[in-house]
């Protein structure tokens, strides 16, 4: 945790809860132009002449002055929020532009992040008037509202007037090149900028990030990126930044939400000294040039660049051979081509091909895979497969059913033998191509040193190049034991056969298992919260796969004890992925608020929980993912067999506006715990959560009663 979030909590912590009406009525009758005092903010209009002439336009402003902590909203609010709007009411011949919003700041609360303005921010529009404009008085009206947060956030309305003079023409001492000055001229220069002259952004996406390029001579130290569409970036991720010559770029992290790339990225680029560039520029997936350059490359450069890729894939196929997760399929090989050591060289250099052909054949449908998903728009990496909780697994069910045999539990070999004779005879080079699907398997997710730069460029690239690639992976994997087979001269360097494989064999079975523990903490991490639980239910099915190993072996060679352990394997790969949907729906349990609910529930003699939340407060999704979703806290609601009831004050509901009232509120968060019986006075919580703050609560409110 750092000390600006550590700070920010600690404040939460230590303010009182807030207290006033709870009625949104609207400040202002529409006759002046303020400033107009609201909850902790005050609003007013200024501009910039008190006239307006015909075929004239001037600027104008709507200027928020906010009490210190609190915060209004850029035009994209972030994680939630709301900016403000404003509607006019014009005589004819008179209009406003929508409002401008200038240069926002990041305004992070705990795992979220917004964008807005605190102290104060002036919102500048322009007002014109056409030829039918006629002279005299015109009174204009703003019904205005928004959305200030601190802790809590409360919505406000204000209606906002005023007089403007309509001249008939121009008056003579208006001089045409007069700047604004004041909050206007202030607010202004701190709108976003056009980029200037000879500057230029481009943006390629990745799987995972977009890559915003900035060539601009204006040099700054530091550099942030905000988005005008929501769901693009995760706004709260790190933007890191590379400088070069005559630039930046800006890596950002994908939305979650996202599931294909947009035609283009809205954006703005925001300077150390506050000043920033809007942009639009088309989303690109071929690779980003590298850095530092600028230009385009030639034809000989692009060409050099490819087959410097290549090398380097071929290099991280050969390190890829020394990852964790590839080395006990290695040593099976290496104990296959011990006990073949005797065979004609023939033979030797055919399981070399088998074993390469697997590999390669593996490594083209994955990549197929990969591109045909990535024409239809979905964004995924390498070693997309163990993002998959299914494809986990199978993949440790398999590997642990090996590992049993290995290490002499049951013979898989005799056991097929015996069942099907016609497979025995093809067995040989059948199993080097299907290790060699296997080592493809269990390599992918193992990017190797040398591997990640190649792999992020093919992934970008036309098919030709993607294809050419990963084949130069695939090459690398088999080479050593590709060299091998042509030269069997090498394997005198092997030791002969003999009671020491047998020991070796054992030793492999425990690299296997090895392997089977990463990947129950890979299954584990899919499921978030609910991971130890799903961690579990994965042993529990290696449990049924172990008394399958114990089938095999009780009835060697006969079709009962394989019909009975592909029935054990079956349920053992089940059990793990069974259950998700419940587990989701334990969670979904808050009922829509209504008066009329709780008291049907305090009827039945249950308490009832109300989240008074909304999409646009920040604060209330914070509390939902630290404290109410917690799997304590859901386990203590369902033990005091609590109602729970969401009041959504995302629009206006006067009903709910009326509840807060009654509990002393005027905004969101609050969280109220109505006892069983409805007689006990509400106890309502503090607007920043904890888990041991909720359950405290529960078991002080619901004390003396049968919780069973």
């Amino acid at each position: 945790m750092n000390m600006k979030w550590l700070g920010r909590l600690l404040a939460l912590w230590a303010v009182v809860c807030a207290s006033g009406y709870a009625q949104i009525e609207p400040v202002g009758d529409g006759k002046t132009p303020g400033p107009l005092k609201a909850q902790h903010l005050t609003v007013e209009l200024v501009t910039q002449h008190p006239y307006v002439y015909p075929s004239g336009e001037f600027n104008a402003g709507l200027v928020f002055t906010l009490e210190e902590g609190w915060h209004v909203y850029w035009l994209n609010a972030g994680d939630s929020g709301e900016p403000p709007h404003a509607k006019w009411t014009m005589p004819a011949g008179i209009s406003a532009t929508d409002l401008k919003f200038p240069v926002p700041q990041r305004l992070p609360l705990g795992p979220l992040m917004d964008f807005g303005y605190e102290e104060g921010v002036t919102f500048p529009f322009t007002l014109k008037a056409t030829e039918k404009a006629k002279p005299g008085k015109a009174h204009i009206e703003a019904k205005v509202d928004w959305l200030v947060c601190a802790q809590v956030c409360l919505p406000g309305k204000a209606v906002l007037g005023m007089d403007l003079n309509v001249l008939p023409a121009k008056p003579a001492e208006e001089k045409t090149d007069e700047e604004p000055v004041g909050a206007i001229g202030s607010a202004l220069k701190s709108l976003p900028t056009p980029l200037p002259d000879g500057a230029k952004v481009s943006v390629n996406a990745t799987p995972t990030e977009f890559l915003v390029t900035l060539h601009s001579p204006d040099k700054g130290e530091v550099w942030e990126f905000y988005p005008f569409d929501q769901e693009q970036i995760k706004n709260a991720a790190t933007q890191r930044v590379e400088s070069f010559p005559g630039g930046v770029r800006i890596h950002l992290a994908k939305a979650e939400e996202l599931t294909k790339n947009p035609a283009e990225l809205h954006g703005l680029i925001k300077l150390d000294d506050g000043w920033g560039y809007e942009f639009r520029a088309p989303v690109s997936t071929a690779a980003a040039a590298a850095i530092p350059g600028a230009g385009s490359t030639t034809n000989g450069g692009a060409t050099a660049e490819i087959w410097g890729f290549l090398g380097l894939a071929f290099l991280g196929g050969i390190v890829l051979n020394l990852m964790p997760c590839v080395f006990p399929v290695l040593f099976l090989k290496a104990l296959a081509l011990v006990q073949s050591a005797g065979e004609e060289r023939k033979r030797q250099r055919s399981h070399g091909v088998a074993y390469t052909a697997g590999i390669v054949v593996s490594f083209w449908a994955i990549v197929a895979l990969l591109l045909l998903l990535r024409a239809g728009g979905s964004q995924l990496g390498w070693g997309f497969q163990l993002q998959s909780p299914g494809f986990v697994a199978v993949l440790a069910a398999f590997l642990f059913l090996f590992g049993l045999s290995l290490a002499g539990m049951f013979d898989i070999g005799l056991s097929l033998t015996s069942v099907g004779g016609g497979l025995a005879a093809k067995q040989g080079y059948t199993g080097s191509f299907f290790t060699g699907v296997l080592a493809t398997i269990v390599a992918t997710p193992c990017t190797a040193p040398l591997m990640g730069a190649a792999i992020g460029f093919a992934l970008a690239q036309p098919a030709w190049v993607t294809f050419a690639i990963f084949t130069a992976v695939a090459l690398g994997l088999a080479l050593p034991y590709m060299l091998l087979c042509l030269q069997p001269a090498w394997t005198r360097i092997l030791p002969r056969p003999g009671a020491w494989m047998e020991t070796l064999k054992e030793f492999t079975s425990l690299l296997l298992f090895g392997t089977v523990v990463w990947l129950v903490w890979v299954f584990g991490r899919l499921f978030g919260e609910d991971g130890v639980d799903r961690a579990v239910r994965l042993l529990a099915g290696l449990l049924l796969i172990a008394v399958a190993g114990w089938a095999m072996r009780r009835w060697q060679g006969k079709w009962l004890g394989v019909a009975i352990a592909v029935l054990l394997i079956i349920g053992g790969v089940a059990i793990p992925l069974t259950g998700q949907k419940a587990a989701a729906e334990e969670k979904a349990r808050w009922a829509p608020w209504s008066e009329a609910a709780v008291q049907q529930a305090h009827s039945e003699g249950k308490a009832v929980f109300v989240d008074y939340t909304a999409a646009w407060c920040l604060s209330c999704q914070v509390n939902e993912r630290v404290a109410l979703n917690s799997d304590d806290v859901q386990a203590r609601f369902k033990e005091g067999n609590v109602v729970l009831m969401k009041a959504d004050w995302t629009k206006y509901d006067p009903a709910i506006t009326e509840a807060l009232h009654t509990v002393g509120r005027s905004g969101v968060p609050t969280y109220v715990i109505y006892p069983a019986g409805g007689a006990a006075k509400p106890d309502v919580l503090p607007e920043l959560l904890s888990k041991s703050i909720v359950i405290d609560a529960l078991d002080r409110d619901l004390k003396g009663k049968d919780l069973k």
